[in-house]
C-alpha cells in the first residue's frame, strides 16, 4: 500500500510513461480539433460550411485556407508526429487570434475553447511529440 501511495504522488514520470502519454495526448487533442472544428469549416456533416471569421482583414481566400489548414492539415501532422513543433505554430496562430482578438470581450464560457487549445498546443510545442512520432523515427535515421 505504501508503494502505491508513493508512486501516485511521485512527481517524476518515467520516460516510457511520458512518451505514451504524449502519444495519447496528441491523438486525442488532434482528433478533437479535426472533427469538431476543422470538418465543419469544410462543410462536412453540416448543411453548409461554417463561416470563418476574418478579424485581421486578410484576403478571404487566404484566411479561409489558413484557418482550414490550421484546423485539419496541421493537427494531422501533429497527430502523426511529423514536423510536430512547426505544425503547432499555425494552429497556435488561429487559437491565439481567436482568444486575444475575436473573443477577448466575450464571456469566459465563449473564450475558454481557444484558450484551452492554445495551452494544449503550447505544451506540445514546448515538450515535443515524444518517442512515438515520425519526428523521432526520422531523427534517428538522420543521426545514424
Amino acid at each position: 500500500m505504501k508503494k502505491i501511495f508513493i508512486r501516485s504522488v511521485n512527481p517524476s514520470v518515467s520516460h516510457q510513461a511520458f512518451n505514451i502519454g504524449m502519444l495519447l495526448f496528441r491523438i486525442a487533442v488532434c482528433l478533437e480539433m479535426i472533427f469538431v472544428h476543422g470538418v465543419k469549416k469544410l462543410g462536412i456533416g453540416a448543411a453548409e460550411a461554417e463561416k470563418v471569421p476574418n478579424p485581421l482583414h486578410l484576403p478571404e481566400v487566404f484566411n479561409y485556407a489558413f484557418a482550414v489548414s490550421a484546423n485539419v492539415f496541421f493537427p494531422f501532422l501533429v497527430l502523426i508526429g511529423l514536423c510536430t513543433r512547426l505544425a503547432t505554430l499555425p494552429t497556435l496562430a488561429v487559437t491565439l487570434t481567436g482568444y486575444f482578438i475575436l473573443h477577448w470581450n466575450d464571456a469566459a464560457l465563449v473564450k475558454d475553447t481557444p484558450f484551452i487549445y492554445s495551452l494544449i498546443f503550447l505544451l506540445i510545442l514546448v515538450m515535443g511529440p515524444g518517442k512515438y512520432s515520425l519526428d523521432n523515427y526520422f531523427f534517428k535515421k538522420l543521426v545514424k
